[in-house]
């Protein structure tokens, strides 16, 4: 499986690929920051975030887009260019009909250090690890992008697995109800012709 993980923001968007499955080794495709002047007009600074997400998605073709979920924070300005540029990232791969997942960021760290309170170092320190890289990749945005891609390897494997097992399931009951309601109008039917019969 190949994701493409985003970690969002209008100054610096980190955009980073990991190919992998669950049980086996990881392998880093690709890691970037984009940036985006803060001096810049909002309109110019979305484009370029936008074209530039659009642009990796072409090139590494990923099996599915892993963008971090947007929770409200104190600075009300940088949630909501975390927003949007959130908002791009999953248009981009709606548009190239590539899935989307979302995960929070205690979703992320829980996965790939353990614990959901791990600080920026500590996800920084396992993402090099596990992608066994020589240097930690920075800044941070870069560490964190590859972070969601290894998440979604590993997390979204077994949701998507369970997903498919729910659906399955569902349509194993569906089928045995139907079953059951037409063999029931059935005896209903040859029990009604019986009495008229009669």
């Amino acid at each position: 499986m190949r994701v493409l993980g985003v970690d969002p923001g209008m100054t610096r968007c980190g955009v980073g690929v990991v190919e992998g499955a669950p049980g086996r080794p990881l392998r880093l495709i690709h890691v970037e920051v984009v940036r985006t002047a803060a001096d810049a007009e909002i309109g110019e600074r979305l484009l370029a975030q936008a074209d530039a997400l659009a642009a990796a998605i072409a090139q590494h073709a990923p099996d599915v887009v892993a963008v971090e979920r947007v929770f409200s924070q104190h600075n009300v300005r940088t949630a909501m260019g975390t927003a949007q540029v959130a908002g791009l990232a999953i248009v981009a791969a709606t548009r190239a009909g590539i899935p989307v997942a979302l995960h929070t960021p205690t979703e992320v760290k829980a996965a790939v250090t353990g614990s959901g309170t791990a600080d920026k170092a500590q996800v920084g320190a396992m993402v090099t690890r596990l992608l066994k890289l020589a240097d930690t990749p920075r800044p941070a945005d870069a560490a964190d992008a590859l972070a969601l891609a290894i998440c979604q390897v590993w997390r979204g494997s077994a949701q998507t697995r369970l997903a498919a097992a729910v659906a399955a399931s569902a349509a194993t009951s569906t089928g045995t109800a139907a079953g059951a309601a037409t063999g029931t109008s059935a005896g209903m039917s040859a029990g009604t012709s019986a009495r008229m019969r009669t």
